[in-house]
């Protein structure tokens, strides 16, 4: 599995990077399977320097927060007014309730039909597994100030029969269900919105460098990838007290880059 980061910035696009998006590749039965976790502001051009976009397989949205689903829309117009005619089927979108009404009202539309002629709406069951391809995919509830927010564990069974893990904490602050998601990941994704020393305060909506160490080292994940960081929070701040919780393989993730899983 391969983890590729199209927009990492938090809360919305920065300078060098789109908001929240994560593309996930694998190789199975022949063909390479690609997921996108969230398709936040700005990440859809990202999007199209990695892969065509009628080559992708599902869309999973971690919470319906524009900086993690608004680019839905560009690719609603991409299907729908292809010249040539769109060339696959209907693109799965897997999110909370009402990701279907959400759409529609964001691009001015009747929700009756809004955007299913393009996507094939799925909504998330708690805790309940969906399977695209190779992957697997969880959602489990979590913590921010949204109806319907989850962590996403993606568990991918590689041709040889090899399962890799992926746990995207989607936005939340620590708790339970985070820690329930990331168990034994082997690559945990996970925001760090708040910077330590300044942030602390705020509860109940994301997490800083330690809680975000604190959760990896709870749950014993073999390595902790920060992402989501808004353009006023410093990385080397969230790296040094992270690393003081989490003793474990420690970055910041970095837009455009690959990650074998």
């Amino acid at each position: 599995m391969r983890l590729t980061i199209i927009g990492c910035s938090g809360s919305f696009p920065g300078p060098n990077s789109p908001a929240s998006c994560y593309l996930l590749s694998a190789e199975h039965q022949g063909r390479t399977w690609r997921i996108i976790l969230d398709l936040g502001s700005g990440a859809l051009g990202a999007l199209q320097q990695h892969i065509g976009l009628d080559s992708i397989d599902a869309v999973c949205l971690s919470h319906l927060h524009p900086d993690h689903y608004m680019d839905l829309c560009g690719l609603h117009v991409a299907v729908r007014w292809c010249p040539e005619g769109w060339p696959a089927d209907r693109i799965p979108v897997y999110g909370p309730a009402g990701t279907d009404d959400r759409l529609a009202a964001a691009y001015g539309m009747d929700p009756d039909p809004g955007m299913h002629q393009d996507f094939s709406f799925r909504t998330w069951s708690p805790r309940t597994p969906v399977t695209i391809g190779p992957f697997t995919v969880t959602p489990v509830p979590v913590r921010h100030p949204i109806e319907e927010p989850y962590a996403l564990r993606v568990e991918c069974t590689d041709d040889d029969g090899a399962v890799r893990t992926l746990t995207y904490s989607g936005d939340t602050d620590a708790c339970e269900g985070l820690t329930e998601a990331a168990r034994a990941a082997d690559l945990f994704l996970c925001e760090a919105a708040y910077q330590d020393g300044r942030d602390e305060h705020y509860e109940g909506i994301h997490l800083t460098g330690a809680r975000a160490g604190v959760t990896a080292q709870q749950a014993q994940v073999k390595r902790l990838l920060l992402t989501h960081i808004p353009v006023w929070t410093d990385p080397q701040v969230l790296l040094q007290h992270a690393g003081d919780a989490y003793s474990g393989d420690l970055a910041v993730a970095v837009n455009g880059v690959t990650y074998t899983v």
